[in-house]
């Protein structure tokens, strides 16, 4: 995060809001200490705030240890620590309040602030207010009150949720940060849970540089999976391809790589909002605590039908559902027909994905011939797509779940969605095809249940042409990627080299492009550079230079351990600091992932499996035969692993 900072300034004021035991202030003053005479400052003024007073002792000795590493790098430091509660201290000094402390603003910021909600009538919320912040989030209230503390050409790094990147609760947010600061660097960490795995936050998280009064200027988007995780892409982007012209909520969209611009130019040919093509979206009426007395397991004569995302099949709605905790049932009667709704058919998305789901986005049909009550209810963990209250036209309905579900507009969706929340706001501010190309799809559809392939090649066909678009093919390079995590896990590779880092290393090594057949791979001598070559080229991913080891060392490595390649086969003995060396294929891996996806692949996997031991057995083994014994004098024998130490 540190090195994020550009700070071309001869005094840094740094402010730390929420600081913790003061582990950022540490990285930002070591980074600083550690540049050349020439880029060093003169002089570090910190600014610590916590509200923790168990920690503040910690803190306290952390600012001690930058005051002496400043020292060491002939750099004045201050430390100001403030123990309290940073947006009641920062809104009073903001608001200038009799007794407040005079605003003392700051040319940068460090800061992972905490993450909860704020109540609506809170001290918090209504201290906020006062200031023009106007939130629903500690997280964004602490982003916006630094904003307001930060100089002109000030700059902000902060690590938080996703979360305020899209969402109508977050637009108040968007707006003031978007108008004060300009977007220099976005990370975004792909796991949803690895860098607030202790906190319980379940959405992806980013790392945010941004420079305060600043024009608008390109952005370099950077991923990788969680802290630590040395596998990065990056990409430079014009800032209009992260907050699009035009959109009035100003969604910030994070494409870390070529396949999801792809996307977005796959898509352009979608233009109309929902109101373009008549028709509108709002959750559920039926809020199952509060109608919990009319609420029913089963069906009986009094009810009509409670629809519940466990009641989504194969893009259908299949009703009722014996397996489900949840109701199946609704009674009809004066208090809850406001909850109801006409026979018809409708669209509905799920507002809430599980980790487990492939698609962020999970679209199913209602159909009034499969539903024969008069009046359904819809509860409100659904979206529903209807037209001025009514159903939607057969084919229409299918069309547009089709599209929905499409593996296009799910790699889309999360380009400004990262959590597991499919808000209406966001429905809202999609594109969509005309309504006749939508009704043309639903034609071709059916009454069928289709798998995603079938339903991904019919949107291609109907809605997107994607074949007329320069570049990589984003759905293929997906369902290439899921297919080579399939693979992998079926030859019994451990959890730490099923990602997608070995998914494509995999593919490069059998010449696999997204429109490429397992039938007709092959087994290519390939270095290194070669393999991330053909990342680049064919699925659009363009890693740092300096992941080349992490290739080498976190999966081909594993790969070779595992038998699925061999070193050098055309010179086995070529030493290791020879440019030429190179890897392949095992010609009896070879001959098993060309049957993959044919009636042939479980037959050949089993017998396969048979012959070569697993990468867990082997892993297993080999820290046994490692370990060295050691006998102790009482003549007990304990085993210890071997260091990494030169001899």
């Amino acid at each position: 995060m540190a090195e994020m900072f550009i700070l071309p300034k001869p005094t840094v004021r740094l402010l730390d809001a929420g600081a913790g035991v003061g582990s950022l202030t540490a990285a930002a003053v070591a980074q600083l200490a550690a540049r050349p005479d020439a880029e060093q400052p003169s002089s570090i003024e910190a600014s610590a705030y916590e509200l923790d007073e168990t920690i503040v002792p910690d803190l306290s000795r952390t600012l001690s240890d930058c005051a002496a590493v400043c020292a060491a790098a002939g750099i004045e430091f201050s430390a100001d620590l403030q123990v309290g509660d940073f947006v009641k201290l920062a809104a009073e000094q903001l608001e200038g309040g009799l007794f407040a402390r005079p605003a003392r603003h700051f040319n940068a910021a460090i800061l992972n602030p905490p993450y909860r909600k704020i109540n609506s009538a809170s001290d918090h919320r209504l201290a906020l207010r006062a200031v023009g912040v106007e939130t629903s989030n500690l997280y964004a209230a602490f982003l916006a009150l630094v904003v307001k503390l930060l100089d002109d050409g000030g700059e902000l790094v902060a690590i938080t949720p996703r979360s305020f990147c899209n969402g109508p609760y977050f637009r108040p947010f968007r707006e003031l940060f978007l108008d004060a600061m300009a977007l220099r660097r976005i990370h975004v960490f792909d796991s949803r849970s690895d860098a607030f795995g202790d906190d319980d936050v379940l959405q992806e998280n980013v790392i945010i540089h941004a420079v305060k009064g600043a024009a608008p200027g390109p952005v370099v988007v950077t991923s990788n999976c969680a802290p630590g995780d040395e596998w990065t892409l990056r990409r430079e982007v014009p800032f209009e391809e992260v907050v699009q012209p035009g959109d009035a909520e100003r969604f910030i969209h994070i494409v870390p790589d070529v396949v999801g611009a792809q996307v977005a130019a796959c898509l352009s040919a979608c233009r109309l909002s929902l109101p373009e093509i008549d028709v509108e979206v709002s959750t559920g009426r039926v809020v199952d605590f509060r109608a919990k007395e009319h609420l029913r397991a089963e069906p009986d004569p009094q009810s009509v039908p409670l629809i519940y995302p466990a009641h989504f099949a194969g893009g259908r709605v299949a009703w009722p559902n014996a397996r489900t905790r949840k109701p199946n049932a609704i009674v009809r009667c004066e208090a809850t027909e406001s909850l109801l709704v006409p026979r018809a058919d409708y669209v509905l998305v799920k507002r809430f994905s599980s980790k487990e789901e492939r698609r962020r986005i999970v679209a199913a049909v209602y159909g009034k011939a499969e539903h024969a009550a008069p009046v359904v209810g819809f509860e409100n963990h659904l979206n529903v797509f209807h037209r001025k209250g009514a159903g939607l036209p057969l084919d229409f309905a299918r069309g547009l779940a089709a599209f929905l579900n499409s593996t296009l507009v799910d790699l889309f969706f999360r380009q400004f969605n990262g959590h597991t929340q499919v808000n209406a706001t966001d429905l809202r501010t999609m594109r969509y095809p005309s309504a006749a190309k939508l009704a043309a799809l639903g034609r071709k559809i059916g009454e069928a249940p289709l798998d995603q392939e079938a339903v991904d090649a019919l949107v291609e066909q109907e809605l997107i042409e994607m074949s007329r678009k320069a570049g990589p093919d984003p759905v293929g390079a997906k369902r290439k990627i899921e297919q080579a995590l399939e693979i992998l896990k079926a030859l019994g590779l451990p959890k730490g080299q099923l990602n997608e880092r070995s998914a494509l290393t995999l593919l490069a090594s059998l010449n696999v492009a997204p429109r490429g057949s397992w039938m007709k791979c092959d087994a290519p001598l390939l270095g290194i550079t070669p393999m991330m070559d053909f990342m680049a080229k064919h699925y659009g991913k363009t890693y740092a230079p300096n992941t080349r080891e992490t290739v080498r060392r976190q999966t081909v490595h594993q790969f070779v351990q595992a038998g699925l390649l061999v070193e050098n086969p055309d010179d086995p003995s070529r030493p290791i600091n020879n440019p030429k060396w190179c890897y392949q294929v095992a010609p009896a891996a070879l001959d098993l992932l060309r049957t993959f996806g044919t009636t042939a692949w479980e037959h050949q996997l089993a017998g396969y499996l048979a012959s070569v031991q697993t990468l867990k057995d082997k892993y297993a083994r080999a820290r046994a035969m490692t370990r060295i014994p050691v006998t102790l004098p009482d003549g007990g024998e304990i085993k210890l692993s071997a260091g990494g130490q030169n001899p």
